[in-house]
């Protein structure tokens, strides 16, 4: 029977922070995919009229006091930037919402439906790449905690930890093929998007520091699972060649 290699203690430490790693990596995918802050940014649109009680720099006033007259003469005397007005907006991988001006609340809009036909195939793949990045975490997370709670043989706990690292280091490479992916679609949609959506500036939210943040998760969990099972192997080999070296001395030398 094969001796205990690693001390249990240790062997449950070094598994516990990569099925950490790898549950705070799903936890931040998840809530980035659902998420619309991947993007934020300012779009200028023109002021409208002032109607009814509004008020306030957001809109242009009428300089005539019967605002129904539509044949009344409306002179702006603003110039510039003062005609327009910078309206904020977020968007994700599923829908871009922006604000709606003198009014509470934003108006959204599919974003696949924002994306020029060209790059909708590239988004497509994007988010099967995401999609399959959650579940291949899942999966990662499901073993790791499986080979916590196991406690066979070292030989079963060794491969349910080479197969768990393996499929961690596979979700890490699609979550990092899915986020630049991304990238480049929305920068495609910013330059040939639709012209009532093209933002005026722009940046990463706090959604896309997210899944990188995940990703980052991800690639220490399958470090830490690859380590763990090198060094296991190491020690196996080593315990192996002092075994065999004293079980020579024993048959060389026998008691008396």
């Amino acid at each position: 029977r094969m001796p205990d290699l690693v001390p249990t203690a240790d062997r449950w430490q070094r598994a516990s922070v990569a099925f950490s790693l790898s549950i705070l990596s799903l936890v931040f995918s998840i809530t980035a995919f659902s998420s619309s802050y991947w993007c934020e940014g300012t779009r200028k649109v023109a002021k409208p009229f002032c109607t009814g009680q509004s008020k306030g720099d957001h809109c242009i006033r009428f300089n005539s006091p019967d605002a129904n007259n539509s044949n009344a003469v409306q002179y702006i005397w603003e110039t510039g930037d003062d005609k327009f007005v910078d309206r904020k907006f977020h968007a994700g991988i599923w829908y871009s919402c922006e604000e709606i001006i003198n009014e509470e609340g934003e108006k959204c809009r599919s974003f696949i439906s924002l994306t020029p036909s060209a790059d909708r195939g590239v988004l497509w793949l994007s988010i099967v790449a995401e999609l399959l990045y959650i579940i291949l975490l899942l999966s990662g997370a499901i073993l790791m905690s499986v080979e916590m709670c196991y406690y066979s043989t070292v030989i079963d706990g060794l491969k349910i930890n080479a197969f768990s690292a393996v499929v961690t280091v596979l979700a890490g490479l699609l979550g990092m093929v899915a986020h630049m992916m991304y990238t480049t679609v929305f920068q495609m949609t910013v330059n040939l998007g639709p012209e009532d959506w093209r933002p005026h500036t722009w940046d990463y939210g706090w959604s896309y520091c997210l899944a990188w943040a995940s990703f980052a998760c991800c690639m220490a969990a399958a470090v830490t699972t690859i380590n763990k099972y090198t060094k296991t192997i190491l020690e196996f080999k080593h315990k192996r060649k002092t075994l065999g070296r004293s079980l020579k001395i024993k048959y060389k030398f026998p008691d008396h």
